[in-house]
C-alpha cells in the first residue's frame, strides 16, 4: 500500500502549489504602484527587446517577493533560477554559464535582518 502522507514533495504538490500562485501581473493582487512600475519597465524592455534591468524585491518572508519575480520572468517569456543567498558559495556563481543565459533571469533570496 502507497503512503499518502510523506515529508517528500511529489509532482502533485508541485503542480497544485504553481495553480494557486499568480502567474501574470494581472492575477497578482495587490501592490497596484509596484505592478503599474514593472508593467512599464517589462513592456519597454520588450520593445527594445532586451532583458529587463536588475530589480529588487526586499521584505520579510511571505510577502511574494518569489511570486512576484516568477510573475516577472512568465511576463518577460523567460525562465527563472531560484537560488539563495546561502547557497551563493563564490562569487561569478550567477555569471552566465550558457549561450541561452539571454533567456533566463536569476532570483536570490537573502535573508531578511530588520
Amino acid at each position: 500500500m502507497e503512503r499518502v502522507i510523506s515529508s517528500e514533495n511529489s509532482n502533485y504538490d508541485d503542480s497544485f502549489e504553481q495553480s494557486l500562485r499568480p502567474q501574470t501581473l494581472q492575477q497578482y493582487i495587490g501592490q497596484e504602484t509596484v505592478k503599474d512600475n514593472l508593467s512599464i519597465f517589462i513592456q519597454a524592455a520588450k520593445g527594445r527587446n532586451e532583458s529587463l534591468d536588475h530589480v529588487l524585491l526586499y521584505g520579510p518572508p511571505g510577502l511574494g517577493k518569489t511570486t512576484l519575480a516568477t510573475v516577472i520572468a512568465n511576463e518577460m517569456g523567460v525562465n527563472v533560477k531560484m537560488t539563495s543567498g546561502p547557497a551563493i558559495e563564490r562569487p561569478g556563481i550567477l555569471q552566465p554559464s550558457s549561450h541561452h543565459w539571454s533567456r533566463e533571469m536569476s532570483f536570490s533570496s537573502m535573508k531578511y535582518i530588520a
